[in-house]
């Protein structure tokens, strides 16, 4: 629901620039590259010696997020870490944030800061500064756009481009669980609607609904390589689900890939709710989205240190010279063709990259 503070101050109570000194008073800046944040009319950014990149994601309310299950401090927190995700998918550093705001006069000022208290919570854990932004109002609810920069030396930068036939297909964590929750928040949401005097069943299904309402972006999984001189030869964040994000690898490269379906990362618990909701599980991961786990390309020199991660990241294919040719074998060794089937939901048509680089 939108809040559950029994204090409410209209927007209007405080004007534009007052929500805006309300909403951006509590966020300290902790990079040496931020020379100036909120107060004039643009930030200053110096980053020395790297590359710049800019990435930004719109989320929109009754399109990416459901009010009627959705914690604001917990939008918050998604909406800052989703856009964290897309920098670390290119192997380089998040920095700054700047937050655009559409908001109509349904939500209070309370409401706003619990969504901003996600938001800084999340600059916190991943050491970003919110250096600027704007809000206005909106008559279709709430619209959150974010635009995230980060840096890198130009060598580290890792591209959708890289891929080399033969190199091995690896992804971070386990895939399916954001959707599986996602699951399980519609089936209470269409319980609550039937019958609103209803208590959700929530138990038990801790993890997924954490994968879908806080997810984490994979920062540690860049350290990890880092420590193991690993460089990837090409990496994607898996927004669009599995499927879509290898499409995306294979066109950018120009190569194919085989994907064996008994390697995809699952979740027991993911498992088990595909089951219940008559789902087949790898299909979770390939279509269902949100994970934000690290989808890349290692090559095959690298194949005994990536095992120094086992726990962390599956080798899960190769890539082939069989150009835009992606398929999955079966564990009955029947090949299927990979296809896009995530949610059309248009919201974001994003460039040849996770991120664009600027000097």
């Amino acid at each position: 629901m939108e809040e559950n503070n029994t204090e409410r101050t209209d927007l209007d109570e405080l004007g534009e620039f007052g929500l805006i000194e309300r909403l951006t008073a509590d966020f300290p800046l902790r990079n040496a590259s931020s020379l100036k944040g909120v107060g004039d009319d643009a930030a200053v950014i110096g980053h020395e010696g790297g590359k710049t990149l800019v990435s930004v994601d719109m989320l929109v309310e009754g399109v990416h997020f459901d009010m009627t299950y959705t914690p604001l401090k917990h939008l918050g927190y998604k909406a800052a870490v989703v856009n964290f995700s897309d920098i670390y998918a290119m192997n380089a550093t998040p920095t700054q944030i700047v937050i655009g705001l559409g908001v109509s006069n349904r939500y209070s000022v309370e409401a706003l800061d619990e969504l901003y208290a996600g938001i800084r919570l999340a600059c916190e854990r991943y050491g970003v500064d919110m250096v600027g932004g704007d809000v206005t109002g909106s008559k279709s609810g709430l619209l959150i756009s974010i635009t995230v920069i980060g840096t890198a030396n130009e060598a580290d930068i890792v591209y959708r481009s890289g891929a080399k036939p033969n190199d091995l297909l690896c992804v971070s964590g386990d895939l399916g669980g954001a959707y599986a929750g996602l699951l399980v928040l519609e089936r209470e949401k269409a319980e609550y609607i039937a019958n609103p005097a209803m208590q959700p069943k929530l138990e038990g299904f801790e993890y997924v609904l954490e994968r879908q309402l806080k997810p984490e972006a994979r920062k540690d999984i860049v350290a990890m390589l880092k420590d193991l001189h690993i460089k990837p030869t090409s990496m994607i964040d898996v927004s669009d689900g599995l499927a879509s994000e290898i499409l995306h690898l294979c066109k950018a490269s120009g190569v194919g890939c085989q994907l064996y379906e008994e390697k995809i990362p699952l979740d027991p618990s993911t498992v088990k709710l595909a089951k219940e909701f008559q789902i087949v599980p790898s299909v979770a991961a390939l279509s269902g989205g949100e994970d934000y786990e690290l989808l890349f390309t290692i090559d095959q020199k690298d194949y005994e240190q990536i095992q120094k991660i086992a726990s962390d990241v599956t080798v899960i294919g190769y890539m082939t010279a069989d150009k835009g040719v992606a398929e999955m074998v079966t564990p009955d060794l029947h090949v299927i063709p990979i296809k896009a089937q995530g949610w059309n939901h248009l919201r974001k048509e994003k460039p040849s990259d996770d991120s664009c680089v600027t000097k």
